[in-house]
């Protein structure tokens, strides 16, 4: 018998469609968002990812998940693991793929669940591999592109995004953008995305920004972490997690669970790695930019 690959594309909008049935036989509020749920005239030449990514109401994120893990999908990473902004996890099935399940996007620090209501009450609706699935409407695209582009730091990729979205916008199209940027708390993202990021150099989540934009230490990435935290209970959650070892990385580096050895081991090589970064960042402060690392690895 002969297998049948199917376009990527094509794989993406069934895991997508897929995604939503299930959503909608448990009553759940899922955005679809960026890669094929992208209206086209908002598209970039760029290639439209790999995996299926949702937005979900933050009260329902939950039982989604169970929903998946019942139907096959499995936990690759955990939202605490899975990135600096611990906004999304990550699933794989064995026919439709990855997906990223968001509770949060980065960049927006409106409460989840406000900033999820605005969207959600704008919605639109894009047929993908026949489904019906809710999308945010055109506006709300197009600041979830600019602000996905913000973590892309100079990958070219990230700025065909930014000069579709962006630089050929209309002046009606920007304001539009501006006024759901403030209405979402994401001015500081968004300015990293369009190059006025220093505008923002005291607020509390700008450092983050520089980083997931030039790169940075694993050191300087945690510190940025901490003053970026809503709160002081945030900030010591975050303070305790760093010196430990995010298994779930170390999982796909390995190709396997890792053992409790290979967990040791790693516990008493990432402090050497970040000396030894540090030391190199140390040295090249003045020469160059520092290479950017994986975040978590």
């Amino acid at each position: 018998m002969t297998e049948v690959v199917l376009p990527i594309r094509v794989r993406v909008a069934m895991a997508h469609a897929a995604l939503q049935v299930m959503a909608d036989e448990a009553g759940i509020d899922v955005l679809h968002i960026k890669g094929v749920a992208v209206d086209p005239a908002l598209r970039s030449d760029r290639q439209s990812g790999t995996d299926a990514d949702l937005l979900v109401r933050p009260q329902q994120v939950e039982p989604l998940i169970e929903i998946m893990t019942a139907r096959g999908w499995r936990r690759v990473t955990s939202f605490e693991t899975g990135s600096p902004f611990g906004h999304a996890a990550t699933f794989q099935h064995a026919y439709w793929g990855h997906a990223d399940v968001h509770r949060s996007f980065p960049g927006i620090t409106e409460v989840p669940e406000g900033a999820f209501d605005r969207l959600w009450a704008r919605r639109g609706s894009r047929e993908l591999a026949g489904v019906p699935c809710p999308v945010p409407d055109p506006v709300a695209q197009s600041v979830i592109l600019m602000l996905n582009a913000a973590r892309g730091g100079g990958l070219n990729a990230r700025r065909l995004d930014v000069d579709a979205v962006w630089g050929q916008a209309t002046s009606e199209r920007r304001r539009q953008m501006e006024a759901l940027v403030a209405d979402l708390d994401a001015e500081v993202a968004f300015a990293s995305a369009t190059g006025d990021l220093e505008r923002f150099r005291g607020a509390p989540d700008y450092e983050l920004w520089r980083i997931a934009r030039d790169g940075g230490t694993r050191l300087e990435e945690w510190v940025a972490r901490i003053k970026a935290a809503r709160s002081w209970r945030d900030r010591l959650h975050v303070a305790m997690r760093a010196p430990l070892v995010n298994t779930d990385h170390l999982g796909v580096r390995l190709g396997h669970t890792p053992s409790t050895a290979e967990t040791l081991r790693e516990f008493v090589a990432r402090p050497l790695r970040g000396l030894a970064e540090e030391a190199r960042a140390l040295r090249t402060r003045h020469g160059g930019k520092l290479k950017r690392h994986h975040p978590h690895s």
